[in-house]
């Protein structure tokens, strides 16, 4: 780790991303935020989730409102900053300036101080954002899982701290609203909020989150179409309804995935894994 701060500093002529000239002070200031960064960054900790039916708010059929969902495990939070680092260092084609452009837009990871370091110790333990669909089932996979369908998410987000399904409960619905009229521009907290139902945190109020199918997410917001035979002829078999249009934090979020590319990044887009259960 701290060879790689090294190099970094080295290739930039000892300056800073913005030009200034590093001192031997601000160096040891990155020596320590990446100490921080490789102590933050422990083994993944995955949840059981049992089997079930969930009532989606997608539905690709009028008549079919419940989806089962098989045994998985999900990551009790989102990647972290810290987390992503250990991956790019790993995997150096993943790092910012050598992802092929093919699997990354302009805004991958701009966020980091330099391809390989983050930022500070707060900054470690922050939500890694700004990576593309790409780059986020790639370390899923070296992680040996893989990004949650949409059911698969959703199963674990409807639930609060009591009950699995809480989307009926208008004072859940009002505390995720409430994230959702956030200002963009606020600070992202460090992972670690209260578990859910599951166990699982931070599910809502910290980033939005990739979903592994992300492209299908085409929400037909005319409820007529879902008698209309000929409608896949338009849409293809990706066309769905939304059920429950009162939703308007899931329709957001689905507005947002459905809308992007697999090589987008955003500031506020972050990921988390699974694991199939037997």
């Amino acid at each position: 780790m701290i060879r790689a701060i090294a190099v970094s500093f080295r290739t930039a002529g000892g300056r800073a991303p913005g030009g200034q000239r590093l001192s031997a002070l601000s160096l040891a200031g990155l020596v320590a935020a990446s100490a921080a960064c490789a102590a933050a960054a422990q083994p993944a900790e995955y949840i059981p989730l049992p089997a079930g039916r969930l009532s989606s708010i997608l539905a690709s059929d009028a008549n079919t409102a419940a989806v089962a969902v098989k045994p998985y495990s999900m990551r009790s939070t989102p990647v972290t900053n810290a987390e992503f680092q250990q991956f790019v260092i790993d995997h150096p084609a993943w790092q910012r300036g050598r992802v092929a452009r093919t699997f990354s837009d302009g805004g991958y990871l701009r966020n980091w101080r330099t391809p390989v370091l983050p930022g500070d110790a707060a900054f470690a333990l922050e939500p890694v954002t700004n990576v593309s669909w790409f780059a986020a089932a790639a370390f899923c996979e070296d992680e040996g899982g893989r990004l949650p369908s949409w059911a698969e998410w959703e199963y674990s987000a409807a639930s609060d701290a009591t009950q699995p399904d809480a989307r009926k409960d208008p004072a859940w619905l009002a505390r995720i609203l409430g994230w959702y009229a956030r200002p963009a521009s606020s600070s992202i907290p460090a992972v670690g909020g209260p578990p859910n139902f599951y166990g699982i945190r931070d599910m809502h109020g910290l980033v939005w989150e990739w979903v592994d199918d992300f492209s299908a997410l085409l929400v037909n917001p005319d409820s007529r179409s879902a008698e209309d035979a000929d409608r896949l002829q338009f849409c293809g078999a990706g066309a769905i309804n939304l059920r429950d249009r009162e939703n308007y934090a899931v329709l957001m979020r689905i507005a947002l995935l459905s809308s992007l590319k697999a090589s987008d990044s955003t500031s506020s887009l972050g990921f988390r894994c699974v694991r199939p259960l037997p």
